[in-house]
């Protein structure tokens, strides 16, 4: 099992860092995906990534009081709407937009309501 949660670390790892550079693909879940996957296989990486200056902070402010920063509240918040409102005027089934609309409403409720880091 230790080598599969080192495998998971890893893909969620490199995806974090193309998320980096791609600015519609998140950092932070990736690298909270990541170091939960490390400290189940290689606590070194899982420290790797507590103590990195820029992602280090929010990842341990999720883990220790599921906190979320208030810009990346909004930043998360806009970029689902953004998505929403490109599908429609992509001209995508209306029925894709409003599935699409509940699903993002209701994962934006829980981003809003966690607490401040």
């Amino acid at each position: 099992m230790r080598g599969l949660w080192y495998a998971a670390g890893l893909i969620a790892l490199a995806l974090g860092i193309i998320g980096i550079a791609l600015p519609v693909v998140p950092t932070v879940p990736f690298l909270l995906l990541a170091a939960a996957a490390f400290a189940r296989s290689s606590p070194r990486l899982e420290r790797r990534i507590l103590n990195h200056p820029t992602y280090g902070p929010p990842v341990r402010a999720w883990r220790e009081r599921g906190a979320i920063s208030r810009l990346a509240k909004i930043w998360a918040t806009a970029a689902m709407a953004c998505g929403v409102g490109f599908s429609l005027f992509v001209g995508m089934p209306l029925w894709v937009v409003a599935a699409q609309a509940m699903i993002c409403t209701a994962i934006a409720a829980f981003v809003v309501t966690r607490p401040e880091a």
